[in-house]
């Protein structure tokens, strides 16, 4: 399985526009050759250089096997686009861009995509990033990875 972005590659540094210091909005990301036997995908995105451990910016899950791509700015809600979006580390739901504290180097931010077992997680109701990516773990198949770098 493969996580790509048109806005920058494997190592390469996040533009700002997806960051809080731009227009926090998510990156345009595209997958392919996912296993047959998928019956849904999480996509996570984590910082593990925040100074009080690892940072849940994002968790999109129950999406659509057919599903292969998400444009670039989807709204910051618990469900758009028939997307559920869990409550992410900054205490919203959907997207919080990289934010790292400024004069600390530059951080990894990884997007992660989960190919699932489960067509939908069991879940509460506006679960957390940690709850969703606990849960999915019960149910991977294949996981596809895409790092990119911020610093202030």
């Amino acid at each position: 399985m493969r996580l790509t972005s048109s806005a920058f590659l494997e190592g390469e540094h996040i533009p700002s526009l997806y960051t809080c210091d731009g227009e926090n909005q998510s990156p345009p990301l595209a997958w392919s050759n996912a296993p047959k036997e998928t019956k849904s995908f999480v996509l996570l995105c984590d910082d593990p250089d925040a100074p009080l451990g690892k940072w849940h910016h994002w968790a999109v899950f129950d999406i659509s096997p057919s599903r292969k791509s998400f444009d670039a700015g989807i709204a910051p809600a618990h469900t758009v686009e028939a997307l559920k979006q869990a409550v992410n580390d900054f205490r919203h739901p959907g997207y919080g861009g990289p934010c790292p504290p400024p004069m600390r180097g530059p951080h990894r931010y990884y997007f992660r995509l989960l190919a699932l077992s489960s067509g939908e997680l069991p879940v509460r109701r506006h679960p957390t990033c940690s709850e969703v990516e606990a849960e999915a773990r019960k149910y991977v198949i294949a996981e596809a990875r895409l790092c990119g770098i911020y610093g202030r």
